[in-house]
């Protein structure tokens, strides 16, 4: 059999990873457009208060719409729409080591990651209080505090494709196997948590309703969420490879023929 190295080569790119940059690109449209919006015709984020939402029909409602298909596709089983990090909770992608891993030890691998995750929210939870405390002494109005949302939604994705700066807490290997990769809603509709109305209400429950069945199968499946268990979270297996500049320090450089 002859042998052929390849070392040192860029993995190709992935058509999820390709379609997360599209949606990059398509995020940061979207904050200039609120931006823009925010400056010139302020009045349009009217929208955000009581039950102003069922008025009249803007390009907010078009966002609304994008943010809720987002989240529905975090708590329903998809194949290809999204990625396998966000979507290891279902059995459908829970491929099993052959090996025995004690039950012990997966969950003592959760319940350590679980910390990790706690420090995070911990950190996040510091942040909202401190952005609570600017808008309570009138350092920023709500326009503010929305253009903070959508600008984590483009930091959600940048978290994903460039640098994740949680990940030195988390200490995961990729996004694959983050514990927290279906918390991003939550943290990112946080900091309207002080406007009411129906449109900053309705994504702060959708997302809550989609963190608390995240954090529910990893209490009632944890030997889904970690790669030991899980060998569909590999990087030999992984097929999405959002997260290369990871890839590429984990996986062998190296493809045999």
């Amino acid at each position: 059999m002859e042998a052929k190295q390849i070392i040192g080569t860029k993995p190709k790119m992935s058509k999820i990873r390709r379609t997360y940059m599209i949606k990059l690109v398509f995020r940061v449209f979207v904050f200039f457009i609120c931006l823009y919006m925010t400056i010139r015709h302020p009045s349009s984020l009217n929208i955000l208060y009581g039950w102003n939402f069922f008025k009249s029909f803007t390009i907010y409602h078009v966002l609304w719409i994008l943010w809720m298909i987002d989240m529905v596709y975090q708590i329903i089983p998809s194949k290809s729409a999204i990625a396998l990090g966000s979507q290891k909770l279902f059995k459908f992608r829970f491929k099993a080591n052959h090996a025995m891993i004690p039950v012990e030890r997966i969950k003592r691998h959760i319940i350590e990651t679980t910390k990790s995750a706690y420090i995070v929210f911990l950190i996040w939870a510091t942040a909202i209080v401190i952005i609570t405390i600017g808008r309570i002494y009138h350092l920023y109005n709500d326009a503010v505090l929305f253009m903070m949302t959508v600008a984590f939604y483009v930091c959600d994705l940048i978290c994903i494709l460039v640098w994740c700066p949680f990940r030195l807490i988390m200490k995961n290997q990729c996004c694959t196997t983050c514990r927290i990769f279906n918390w991003d809603h939550l943290m990112m509709f946080t900091p309207m948590i002080y406007i009411k109305g129906f449109f900053p209400i309705s994504c702060i429950v959708i997302s809550a309703i989609v963190w608390f069945v995240w954090e529910m199968a990893t209490l009632i499946h944890p030997e889904r969420f970690w790669e030991i268990s899980n060998v569909t979270l590999s990087c030999a297996n992984c097929t999405d490879k959002l997260c290369t500049q990871y890839c590429q320090k984990l996986r062998n450089p190296r493809l045999i023929d």
